[in-house]
């Protein structure tokens, strides 16, 4: 089983800037990408953006150029640094691993985008 704990999230006003990790733990071994979706009240779940272990990258089109995410393979962790942040930003953010058993997610970390 895989573990993902999720840190980093918080208030923010528009314009600024947060950073996001979340570590995965337990049987990492068969993972191969790893994640962040989010998801407001009363909407669905959409990609954030997506890493592969070899570092190849997918940004959800409301994100592209102002979000890029990271991996860290020693460390088992990956990392959302996000700017020019919006208020249509704000939602409960989701880590997820990718592995031959399927996806795992993480709990959740709030992110809130208000001046």
């Amino acid at each position: 089983q895989v573990q993902l704990v999720e840190s980093g999230g918080g208030l923010v006003q528009p314009g600024g800037s947060l950073r996001l990790s979340c570590q995965a733990s337990g049987s990492i071994s068969s993972i191969y990408a790893m994640g962040w979706y989010r998801q407001a009240p009363g909407k669905e779940r959409e990609l954030v953006a997506t890493i592969t272990k070899d570092a190849l990258t997918n940004y959800g089109a409301s994100v592209k150029g102002r979000f890029t995410i990271s991996i860290n393979n020693s460390q088992n962790s990956v990392t959302l640094q996000m700017t020019s942040l919006k208020s249509e930003d704000t939602a409960v953010y989701l880590c997820a691993s990718m592995g031959a058993r399927g996806t795992t997610w993480g709990q959740g970390t709030q992110v809130t985008v208000s001046s």
